[in-house]
């Protein structure tokens, strides 16, 4: 199924039907399972199905025809009854026996909402067949693993971790070993993942770094082909997650490749904290790359070997052929840099878009024209699937949410612009009239995105700075006249 863009979680991802446990789902008995963890996994899953595929998996259900089935649906989603309810009205009972565990999964560490599911192996009853009901899933259809398989290795979809695992178990049979094939990995016994590879040769390999909140973690994308591999922003200060990044790409290099180079969207210390290390680890002969601008903000702490202008493509050997178009993009930074790949409409975003939580534009390195400015340029890329953000997981619905953060910081611009109009003096009270809706502890960056709200309409010739605070240039017009 394709999961519904709107959907904030991984939207525009393909998945299996699932979804969150519901109160309801623990007061549901389980034949043949004594482990109430596991009894409310399988309720859930259950009544998911249900919900979301019209798929009724409960024993006494054989002789409903499609239309009843159809009307115990409506039952549960007016609410008129519960899933507990409508089982008991209707003579139904769960059976562990057809809910064959395959797996627990934790989302990795770049995501602050964590999800740990259980995934298990279900045979579509006879008679039955999916419906998608629209809502939380945009489409669906039945398709071999091989089939689905190779749309993703042609970057025709997107696929987590999980889903991508089961499609490759899937894809080598249903024998005897089909349950050992689904456990026979770390990562389906709750281990979290760190190698994530969202789209074939980016690996996206989240590292621990000081940033900011909501995010713990800063995303460090390994681009490769047969022969090479780039290596962009290794952020992390920390020996033992430097140590994960370097074991990571040491693998990559196993397989036959070499290191070429490694390439900083820009100068925050949350994007740049490991490059002196691997560097040092991965040989004399990998250089660093940035735009000018960047390379002048880190000064001597990390020597840059070349510069990177806009519009310049990065081609890296080998197969596929991987060609990445740099953007400069400053507004979030100088000299920010995003990169964008027009074969499989991939763009790396560094921080001017994000997986998870906002951006910050902090004057004077912060220009908010400058940021709009890019945002737009990247509204106008033709072709864009997917974008690789800085922070949190691909972004699946690339348009959508470039709309969203446009139209985000208009509106903040205009509510900053009233406050001004009706009075508002400094940068502190316009915070606590326009950004009711962050928590206290974000209340000193929101002081800095007003500030840069703030230099953008005086730069438009809406506002004034004086001695005496902000002020309606049109309100100093007729102080003036008058």
């Amino acid at each position: 199924m394709r999961r519904s863009e709107r959907l904030a979680f991984l939207g525009g991802f393909y998945a299996f039907p699932g979804g969150q446990l519901d109160t309801t789902d623990t007061d549901v008995p389980v034949e043949n399972c004594s482990d109430r963890e596991t009894v409310a996994a399988i309720s859930c899953a259950a009544r998911e199905l249900f919900e979301e595929l019209r798929i009724l998996v409960a024993r006494g259900g054989e002789p409903l025809t499609k239309g009843q089935r159809v009307s115990l649906l409506d039952d549960l989603e007016s609410g008129r009854m519960t899933w507990p309810e409508l089982l008991r009205h209707y003579g139904l009972h769960l059976d562990a026996n057809d809910f064959t565990f395959a797996g627990r999964w934790v989302t990795p560490p770049f995501s602050a909402r964590r999800f740990d599911t259980l995934f298990f192996l279900v045979n579509c009853p006879s008679k039955q067949q999916p419906v998608v009901i629209p809502g939380e899933l945009a489409s669906g259809e039945w398709i071999t693993a091989r089939d689905a398989l190779a749309q993703w290795q042609r970057s025709e979809i997107l696929a987590a971790p999980p889903t991508l695992h089961a499609l490759k178990t899937l894809a080598k049979g249903k024998g005897s070993d089909l349950v050992a094939r689904f456990l026979s990995i770390p990562q389906a016994h709750g281990e979290p993942v760190r190698r994530i590879e969202f789209r074939p040769n980016y690996v996206c390999f989240p590292v621990r770094t000081p940033t900011k909140p909501p995010a713990t973690h800063t995303n460090c994308y390994l681009i490769y082909t047969s022969l090479e591999i780039l290596v962009i922003d290794p952020g992390s200060p920390y020996e033992d997650e430097q140590e994960a990044l370097a074991a990571c790409i040491d693998e990559l290099i196993a397989e036959g490749r070499i290191a070429r180079e490694i390439i900083l969207t820009h100068m925050h210390p949350d994007h740049v904290g490991g490059v002196n290390v691997l560097r040092a680890h991965l040989g004399k002969n990998v250089t660093v790359a940035a735009h000018r601008l960047t390379a002048e903000a880190l000064g001597d702490s990390i020597r840059v070997d070349r510069f990177i202008e806009d519009s310049e493509v990065v081609e890296i050997s080998g197969s596929p052929q991987i060609a990445l178009q740099a953007l400069h993009t400053p507004g979030h930074a100088r000299g920010h840099l995003c990169f964008y790949e027009e074969r499989t409409g991939t763009l790396v975003s560094g921080d001017n878009l994000l997986g998870l939580g906002s951006v910050l534009i902090d004057p004077p390195e912060g220009n908010m024209r400058a940021y709009l400015q890019s945002l737009e340029r990247m509204q106008a890329i033709r072709n864009l699937s997917v974008i690789f953000a800085g922070h949190g997981p691909a972004i699946g619905n690339p348009y959508g949410k470039i709309a969203e953060y446009i139209s985000h910081r208009l509106e903040r611009e205009h509510n900053i612009l009233e406050a001004v109009r009706d009075g508002v003096t400094t940068t502190m009270e316009i915070v606590a009239r326009v950004y009711i809706d962050v928590s206290p502890r974000a209340l000193a960056m929101a002081e800095r995105a007003v500030l840069a709200h703030l230099e953008k309409l005086e730069a438009d010739g809406l506002v004034l700075r004086t001695d005496n605070g902000w002020h309606d240039v049109e309100d100093q017009k007729s102080l003036v006249v008058s």
